[in-house]
Formats: structure tokens, sequence, C-alpha cells
């Protein structure tokens, strides 16, 4: 983290942050330099936000604020462990406050990420197939096929699918070897579908988006130069829109939707925990809480039927 004495904070919160670091030091026994840093990060973080919805003073902040700066971490894409661990920050920082500036603890009903944790969105195997039914008349269609094929038969991030080289793709071995988080290796299976479109894009279809660049990435722009996240995402959105799906899509709903049509076909979570290359199985559990809601509603459906 940066150095106290240069954080973006009022001078009072400044005061408070690095008194907190000394109290993890010395009180808390925090003896490990990035257990001390890596909690006062954290607290940097929280007070800069609530400085910027114009809470400045410690003794103003409430339960309310916690929650949404909780929300405001959720939205912004962080994973359950992360979430927890900041909890358990904003919680000590929180029994500091009330130890040494005898500020009350009102963050002692902030237990666990579950009461704010929202379940991830994904579509039904009826919109896979709606969203992934498109008419190939042209090396964009080929492309755009082949992206999303790949994607949901392999459960790619949107990161490692632009990311990929055509080294990466091994057609005669159905796998594609892709760099995760943390720069960690994984190989992933492709299915038979996506593998006809790989190949018929690769060796017919690619060749006719190069251009005077020379790149070995898989995928291609119509300048001939790689695919960026965001251009996915246009693309994504461009073809829900046309394929008339009302959900707000993103390209993370996919690897969402693979993991979760995974488990509702009986694959175990281990396996679909390699698959996505989640270091912690307690990542890949919340699909196990998103398929038994569905099946709860499928439940009440049928229930409302009889």
């Amino acid at each position: 983290m940066q150095t106290v004495n240069t954080v973006k904070l009022s001078v009072k919160n400044r005061e408070i942050l690095d008194n907190f670091q000394m109290y993890l030091i010395t009180v808390k026994h925090m003896n490990d330099e990035s257990s001390s840093y890596s909690y006062t990060d954290d607290i940097y973080k929280y007070l800069e936000y609530l400085e910027k919805c114009n809470i400045k003073d410690t003794t103003n902040i409430n339960e309310k604020d916690i929650i949404n700066y909780l929300k405001y971490l959720d939205d912004n894409n962080y994973e359950t462990s992360s979430m927890a661990r900041k909890i358990v920050s904003i919680k000590s920082f929180h029994s500091f406050l009330e130890e040494t500036y005898h500020i009350q603890d009102i963050s002692l009903k902030i237990n666990s990420p579950k009461f704010y944790r929202k379940l991830p969105d994904i579509l039904s195997i009826e919109e896979v197939d709606i969203l992934l039914d498109i008419k190939t008349e042209n090396a964009y269609d080929y492309r755009n096929k082949a992206m999303l094929e790949l994607m949901y038969s392999s459960g790619l991030r949107v990161s490692e699918l632009v990311s990929l080289d055509l080294k990466d793709i091994d057609l005669e071995n159905k796998i594609v070897r892709c760099i995760g988080k943390g720069k960690k290796e994984r190989i992933v299976p492709i299915g038979d579908y996506a593998l006809d479109y790989l190949k018929k894009y690769i060796e017919e279809y690619r060749p006719l988006l190069k251009k005077k660049y020379y790149t070995e990435k898989l995928f291609l722009n119509n300048h001939g130069k790689e695919i960026t996240r965001q251009g996915f995402f246009l693309i994504i959105k461009k073809i829900a829109k046309e394929k008339n799906i009302e959900k707000n899509i993103t390209p993370h709903m996919l690897r969402h939707s693979f993991a979760t049509h995974l488990l509702n076909n009986g694959a175990d979570l281990r396996t679909i925990q390699e698959m996505l290359g989640h270091s912690n199985i307690s990542t890949t559990q919340i699909y196990t809480n998103l398929t038994t809601d569905i099946l709860k509603e499928n439940y009440k459906l049928y229930e409302r039927r009889d």
C-alpha cells in the first residue's frame, strides 16, 4: 500500500489510519508486515470511499454506510474470499475505533458477505441456444460464433479469451491452454461444436481478417489486431440485442451459465473448480446456491401447474 503519510485522505483520517496500523502491530501482534499492510490498505480504500460520499468524520459512519460500501465492492466484481477479508478488516477497524477513540462499534451486525452477496446472473440453456444461433455469412460471423462457442464450452474469462494465441488451441487433442488469475496456467477441454467452428475460423476466415499487422492472437478485430475486452463486450451486447434477449448480458454471464449448467447436469464441484481456475473451492460453491435457487423456482412453477 501507499505509506500512510502520503495517502489521499483528510489529515484526521490519515492520523487515524496511521494509529490503526500501529494498533495492528502492537496490540494485535500482526508482526507480519504484509498482514498489517493488507488490513491498512483495506481501510484506506474504505475511508477513501466514505470521504467520496462526504463522510469525513469516523463518528458519523453508520451501519448503512458499511453495507453501501460492501455493495459497491460487490458491484465491482470482488470475489467472495476478498469480500470476506475486507469485512474482517472493517470489523477490526471499528473495534479499534471503539477501543481507542470510544466510538461505538457499529460493525457488530456485519457478520458475513452472504447478506448482501448477489448470486451471479445466468442465461438459461434456451437463452444460450438463442445467443449462439449466429448466421455465419462472413468472416466476422465465424469469428463471433467461434468466440462465443469457445467461451461457453470451456468457461473462459473474457480476459483469457481475448489473450489466446493460435498456439493455445490444440484442435487435435480438443483442448485450450489459458493463463488465468495469478498467471496460473490451466488446460480446459473444448466442446465438439466449438471445435468445429474454431477449426473453420482458424483455417478459412482468420486469414481474411489479417491486415498488415503481424500477430499470433487468435481472435482479430476489423483492423487485423487482437480483439479487446471492450470490443468483445460490444459484440456480445449487439448479438444479444439482435436476438431480443432482454437480460443485461455481460461476457461473464456465459462463464456463470457454463458452470451452472454443468452442475445441473451432474458435474462435481471439484471438476468445475479446475475448469474455471478457481484457487479456492468456496468460490465455486456459489453455483451450488444458484442451482438450489433454480430448483426451488422450478418446483414452485410445477407446483402451481398441478
